[in-house]
């Protein structure tokens, strides 16, 4: 079948470096993976009446209202805390995108889909151009 030994010597070779490149992806990928799930991202809004933290899931951590929302009415602080949280998981977006990218490197595909991913999810205004009009 092999018409040399260094032809089945070399081909035994990149079987090797594929094996061991796919053993490097997969530990990088459970890196990232326990990396991603202890993020969370914060923000504070303008006036700084509220603070937000959103766990990894983008789902709602913490919450904190200055003592100074009750000057505001209930309809301006409910805002504040829509448009905070939208700026908390913009945060986690941003740190979700650092870890990829330094885990995984800046153009790998399964990174580049893995932050695409977390962008549909966490900050759908920034979708695809497409899904914008």
């Amino acid at each position: 079948m092999w018409a040399d030994e260094a032809a089945l010597d070399a081909a035994g070779r990149r079987l090797d470096e594929w094996d061991s490149g796919l053993a490097d992806r997969a530990a990088r990928a459970q890196a990232l993976s326990a990396r991603a799930q202890t993020l969370t991202g914060a923000a504070r809004s303008d006036d700084g009446l509220v603070e937000v933290t959103v766990d990894a899931s983008g789902l709602l951590a913490d919450l904190r209202l200055d003592e100074r929302t009750r000057q505001h009415s209930a309809a301006h602080t409910a805002r504040q805390v829509v448009a905070t949280t939208r700026a908390a998981r913009v945060d986690l977006l941003r740190r979700l995108t650092e870890a990829t990218t330094e885990t995984l490197g800046v153009d790998d595909p399964a990174g580049l889909a893995i932050v695409d991913s977390h962008r549909r999810r966490l900050d759908p205004d920034q979708g695809a151009p497409d899904e914008r009009r």
